[in-house]
């Protein structure tokens, strides 16, 4: 192995959707790294299981000819996880359910907890043991997932630390993976930011083609409140009479979109001095981490990036045989 052994974590040999509770809840009891402890609340074991079913049945399509040809059933290998560079990791229970749904023979033992900051590398993060035809079938499924997964947490927690001290919110956005929504917001979770909506029926957010459609945000918030779902109402500006027609309709949040640093601050004075009381704010629209620390100095309480799960780099992941 290339680093010394740690202590083992939990060994997964479940199989399906009670695989990844097996395996998230363990990391979620766990003691979270520093800087303090924290729960993290774990993907949706269902929506994990639909996503490993799929991605096996892609890459397992026609079989695996080569190691079926090569081992025989009952033929055992371990290996080793590394992660190769450095960054937040997150996904080691979708990659138990992974190996699980081929041979619930195989047994995963985790060496590190989901949202681990780890800076030396390469480090090992699980152990991997089990009949070789499954292991190495279930390989590439689980190293795309694992690597995509930990990629999104890194790139969170990169941008939650440049907000730090600000006091705004880093929030994610819908621009998801089809079909990998749970599982990018639960990365995103590990990173330490925090979920906007899960999904469309989640709150109420009028955007600008709404308005577009319905002739302006008075018209809008006045629709909505008649449609009375209770939901929470959420507006997208472009400009600060936008901002002061919001204001005035009464919404709970106001979305800055593509304003300058400039207008931000102008709209979040605008905001707190509101008559009725403050209304949140949230900047979103061209934000990077080069000018995510001064959107957040203008005293915006939330910030959005679709970028976290849109644009993330995945982490440099490989399983290694030992023997």
């Amino acid at each position: 192995m290339t680093t010394p052994p740690r202590t083992p974590g939990p060994a997964f040999a479940a199989t399906g959707a009670a695989a990844v509770t097996a395996s998230v809840d363990a990391q979620s009891r766990a003691a979270a790294p520093p800087p303090a402890p924290r729960q993290i609340r774990p993907p949706d074991p269902a929506a994990v299981a639909r996503v490993v079913a799929a991605a096996l049945a892609e890459d397992l399509a026609l079989g695996d000819p080569t190691s079926e040809g090569l081992f025989g059933p009952d033929d055992m290998c371990e290996t080793t996880l590394l992660q190769k560079e450095p960054g937040v990791i997150c996904g080691l229970g979708v990659v138990a359910v992974v190996f699980a749904a081929l041979d619930s023979r195989v047994v995963v033992t985790a060496l590190q907890v989901d949202g681990d900051r780890i800076a030396t590398v390469p480090a090992e993060v699980a152990g991997i043991g089990g009949p070789a035809r499954a292991v190495l079938a279930g390989e590439r499924t689980a190293l795309n997932l694992l690597g995509r997964l930990s990629g999104i947490a890194t790139l969170a927690a990169r941008c939650v630390a440049e907000l730090e001290g600000t006091g705004a919110v880093l929030l994610d956005t819908r621009k998801t993976t089809a079909g990998l929504r749970e599982l990018e917001k639960y990365a995103v979770r590990c990173g330490g930011a925090t979920n906007h909506r899960l999904n469309l029926g989640e709150a109420l957010l009028v955007k600008d083609n709404h308005l577009r459609l319905v002739g302006g945000i008075a018209a809008a918030v006045a629709r909505l409140r008649e449609a009375g779902s209770g939901l929470r109402l959420e507006v997208e500006t472009e400009t600060l009479d936008d901002v002061r027609e919001a204001i005035g309709a009464g919404v709970h949040r106001i979305l800055l979109d593509n304003m300058s640093i400039d207008q931000m601050r102008e709209a979040v004075a605008l905001c707190r001095a509101a008559p009725n009381g403050p209304v949140e704010t949230e900047a979103s629209g061209g934000i990077t981490l080069a000018n995510l620390r001064q959107v957040g100095e203008t005293g915006v309480d939330y910030v959005s990036m679709g970028a976290l799960t849109h644009s993330p780099k995945s982490l440099d992941v490989s399983l290694e045989v030992v023997r």
